[in-house]
């Protein structure tokens, strides 16, 4: 794979001698509020560095740790089923050359691209999802491929018992019936994480990461913000935890960087992509 584009700081290591590959999904298609986390992938790249590629928590660095960015995926306009079968294919590559795919979004729809070829390789695939809202919606005013539904897609494929979700405190009464009796939900906060990594020590894990999860005094920059989201501080304790587990593939998404104007979102982004490399890796 060439490059000819700035990269995500420090990730410039060849595709073949790397261990973890980065890559862009500039996707909005089905933002039901406000558009534009198709931006995030190029401002997350160029706002990478202004901060350091070394993180005082975990006493690593990625310039020590092999990371290839692929660059962005190109997607056609207005065809959401395009878009996803891109991703999938994107993600197939890398996995079936024993990689781990992180995938910049974009919206959340995004995540089920991925998850797709995942579980293809990890039948037995579990899925930790930090989010402000459940995504568990059969259809969002009508349409079954939503960012909104997203993870009811991924239940389809994962089946009962091993969607983890976190931080969730927006959904809709449907969804929160749904959820007691499908999924292994903690509302609002993060406080459980410890008992589900536990429990899934020595599984295959896709870790999806919906930035809203974080409160809006922190991060601004996103089309759905939630009042009540967590802090900073506890949303990167939880990523060095879940980094120790299996991941075999993951995402980060629903930055929209016009938002905030100040930045502090976009490098908050920058930041929970280097804190989870630094722990997958």
């Amino acid at each position: 794979m060439n490059r000819n584009f700035l990269p995500f700081m420090a990730c410039e290591n060849s595709y073949d001698e790397s261990k973890l590959v980065l890559f862009g999904a500039p996707f909005d298609g089905t933002s039901s509020y406000r558009p534009g986390s198709r931006f995030a992938p190029t401002a997350i790249r160029a706002e990478s560095f202004g901060i350091e590629t070394y993180s005082p928590n975990l006493k690593k660095d990625l310039e020590d740790v092999p990371v290839f960015d692929a660059g962005d995926l190109e997607f056609p306009m207005g065809n959401t089923k395009k878009v996803l079968s891109q991703i999938e294919e994107m993600s197939q590559k890398i996995i079936s050359d024993n990689k781990i795919p992180l995938m910049m979004g974009g919206e959340h729809l995004v995540t089920l691209g991925s998850v797709r070829a995942v579980v293809k390789k990890y039948p037995n695939l579990n899925m930790v999802h930090f989010d402000a809202h459940a995504d568990l919606r059969d259809d969002y005013i009508g349409e079954t491929l939503s960012h909104a539904t997203v993870i009811r897609r991924c239940f389809e494929l994962l089946n009962d018992g091993k969607i983890f979700q976190f931080g969730i405190r927006s959904m809709t009464k449907d969804e929160d019936i749904w959820a007691e009796k499908n999924v292994i939900q903690r509302k609002y906060d993060l406080a459980t994480i410890d008992n589900v990594i536990a429990s899934l020590e020595d599984k295959p894990v896709y870790l999806t990461i919906d930035l809203d999860v974080l409160d809006p005094s922190v991060f601004s920059g996103t089309g759905t913000p939630e009042p009540g989201g967590v802090s900073f501080d506890d949303l990167i304790r939880a990523v060095h935890k879940v980094g120790k587990l299996n991941i075999v593939g993951c995402d980060i998404n629903e930055l929209s960087p016009h938002y905030d104007s100040s930045g502090v979102s976009t490098v908050t982004a920058c930041k929970v992509i280097r804190e989870l490399i630094l722990s997958i890796l």
